[in-house]
C-alpha cells in the first residue's frame, strides 16, 4: 500500500497492480503537482466503463500530453476560424452597401442567411454525431467554410454571396457544437481551457477586422475572402491529420480519458431529455442574447461611428478594439470570475457593460467612444465561458454534445436574428437606434441569468 510521502507516479503505478482506486484516495505531495494545463487528472469520482465496471486509473504518459495539446491546439484553430468569421463583417458592411447598391435592411438579409445555417446545423447536430462520431462531423463542418470562402472571394452576385452565408453557417454550427463539446469532456481544469477555447475565437474576431478594413478600401474587395479561405484549409488538414474521423470517445481514450457510461443511447431518446431540460434552455436563451449582442456591436459599431460620429473609413479598426477586449477579458478576467464566482460576475460584467453603452450612447466624442466599446468587449469576454463551464458541469455527458449543440446553434441564431433586427430598424429609424438596442439586449441577459438555476456538479 502506498504510504504518504510517496510521490504521485509511484502511488498509481502500486495501486494499480493492487486494486482499482478512486484518485480521491491518492496522497499527495509537492512533487504530484504539474503547472502544465494539459496534464491529465482524471475525474475525481470513480472511473466507469460503458459495461458500468470500474476502470483504473489511466496513467499519465508523454504521447498522452503531445497528442492533447495538438488535439486541444486544433480545437481552439476552429474557435479562431469562427471568430473570424464573424469578426469580418463589420468593416465590409459598408462596402458591401456600396457595391451591390442595397440598404440596411437588404444588406442585413447576410444574418438572417447565416441564421437559417445555424440552425440548420444545430437540428442536425446530434443525428449526425451518432452516425459518423466527433470526428467525421467536425472535419465535414469545416469543408463548408472552404466551399463557402472559395466562391466568395470570387465576388460573386448578391444572391450567391447570400447562399454562402447559410453554407458557411452550417459549417460554423456543428464546429462550434463539437469543439465546445470536447473541451467541456476535458478533465485536468476545463474552465481555463474554456477559457482559452473562447480567447481563441475573440483572437481570430480580434485580426479579421484589421484584415477586413484594408480590403474594404480595395479595389477587389472580395480578396479578403482569399485569406478567409486559406486559414480554413488549414483548419480542415488539422482536423483531419489530428482526430482521423474518430469519435469523441476515441478521441478521449487516446490521451487518457475513459468512456462515459450510456454513451450509446439512442439520438432520438437524447433529444428528449435536452428538450426536457429546463437548464439547457434557459442557458440556450441567454446564448442567444449574449451572441446577439455581441456581433450587433462587432457588426454594426463601424457604420455608427462613421455615420454618428463622423469616423472614416479607418474606423473599421473600432471593429478590432472590441474584439481584442474580448479577447483579453477571456484572460484577464478568469480569476475575478473564479474569486466571484458564476452568478455574482455575470451581474457585475453586464452591469459594466450597460454603463459602458450608455457612454457611448449619450458622450459626443470619437474617441471616448471607441475606448468605451473595447471594454465592453472586455466585460463581455468571460460570459460565454463561464456559460459553456456550466453547462459542462452541471449537464449529464451522454447528452452534453447535443445540448451543447442547442446551446450553441441557438446563439449563433442570435448573432444573425439580433443584428438583423438591428439592421432593420436602422433602415427605418437611423443607425442611433444601435446603442438603445444593445442595452436592452443587456438587459434581457440579466433577466435571463436570475432564472437560470445555481451550479450543480454533474453525478456521471
Amino acid at each position: 500500500m502506498a504510504t504518504p510521502t510517496m510521490g504521485y507516479s509511484a502511488a498509481i503505478e502500486l495501486e494499480t497492480i493492487s486494486r482499482p482506486m478512486s484518485f480521491k484516495e491518492l496522497p499527495s505531495s509537492s512533487n504530484s503537482k504539474d503547472p502544465s494545463i494539459f496534464q491529465l487528472e482524471p475525474d475525481s469520482s470513480q472511473l466507469h466503463t460503458h459495461d458500468g465496471s470500474d476502470e483504473r486509473p489511466v496513467e499519465r504518459k508523454p504521447a498522452h500530453r503531445s497528442l492533447s495539446f495538438l488535439q486541444f491546439s486544433a480545437v481552439c484553430w476552429v474557435k479562431m476560424l469562427g471568430g473570424w468569421n464573424d469578426g469580418t463583417s463589420g468593416p465590409l458592411i459598408p462596402r458591401l452597401q456600396e457595391h451591390y447598391h442595397v440598404n440596411f435592411i437588404v444588406v442585413s438579409l447576410i444574418f438572417i442567411m447565416a441564421c437559417i445555417g445555424f440552425l440548420t446545423g444545430a437540428a442536425i447536430n446530434v443525428p449526425l454525431t451518432d452516425k459518423y462520431g466527433f470526428g467525421k462531423v467536425v472535419f465535414g463542418a469545416s469543408l463548408c467554410q472552404v466551399i463557402a470562402y472559395s466562391v466568395m472571394s470570387a465576388g460573386v452576385p448578391f444572391p450567391a454571396y447570400l447562399i454562402m452565408f447559410t453554407i458557411n453557417g452550417i459549417g460554423m454550427s456543428l464546429q462550434d457544437a463539437q469543439a465546445v463539446t470536447y473541451t467541456a469532456n476535458l478533465k485536468s481544469r476545463p474552465e481555463t481551457k474554456m477559457m482559452l477555447v473562447q480567447a481563441a475565437y475573440g483572437a481570430g474576431a480580434f485580426s479579421a477586422p484589421l484584415c477586413a478594413t484594408h480590403f474594404s478600401t480595395a479595389h477587389h474587395w472580395s480578396f479578403h475572402y482569399l485569406v478567409s479561405l486559406g486559414l480554413a484549409l488549414i483548419n480542415s488538414t488539422a482536423l483531419l491529420l489530428i482526430f482521423r474521423g474518430a469519435d469523441l470517445d476515441t478521441s478521449l481514450e487516446k490521451i487518457g480519458i475513459p468512456r462515459v457510461e450510456n454513451s450509446d443511447q439512442q439520438s432520438s431518446s437524447k433529444m428528449k431529455q435536452i428538450m426536457k431540460s429546463k437548464t439547457v434552455h434557459l442557458l440556450a436563451i441567454f446564448i442567444l442574447f449574449y451572441v446577439g449582442a455581441e456581433v450587433t456591436i462587432g457588426g454594426w459599431i463601424v457604420t455608427y461611428i462613421q455615420q454618428i460620429r463622423g469616423g472614416g473609413p479607418s474606423s473599421g479598426y473600432i471593429s478590432s478594439g472590441f474584439f481584442g477586449g474580448l479577447m483579453v477579458g477571456r484572460f484577464a478576467l478568469l480569476w475575478v470570475s473564479q474569486k466571484l464566482g458564476d452568478k455574482i460576475s455575470m451581474y457585475l460584467y453586464t452591469a459594466i457593460a450597460v454603463g459602458l453603452e450608455l457612454i457611448v450612447w449619450f458622450v459626443p466624442s470619437l474617441v471616448g467612444g471607441a475606448v468605451a466599446v473595447s471594454f465592453i468587449g472586455f466585460v463581455l469576454g468571460p460570459m460565454y465561458p463561464i456559460v459553456m463551464t456550466y453547462a459542462g458541469r452541471s449537464i449529464p455527458r451522454v447528452i452534453l454534445s447535443g445540448s451543447i449543440g442547442w446551446i450553441a446553434g441557438l446563439g449563433q441564431t442570435g448573432s444573425a436574428v439580433l443584428p438583423f433586427i438591428t439592421g432593420s430598424v436602422a433602415n427605418t429609424a437611423g443607425i442611433k437606434t444601435l446603442q438603445p438596442m444593445v442595452v436592452g439586449m443587456l438587459g434581457a441577459m440579466i433577466g435571463l441569468w436570475v432564472l437560470v438555476p445555481q451550479s450543480a456538479r454533474r453525478t456521471d
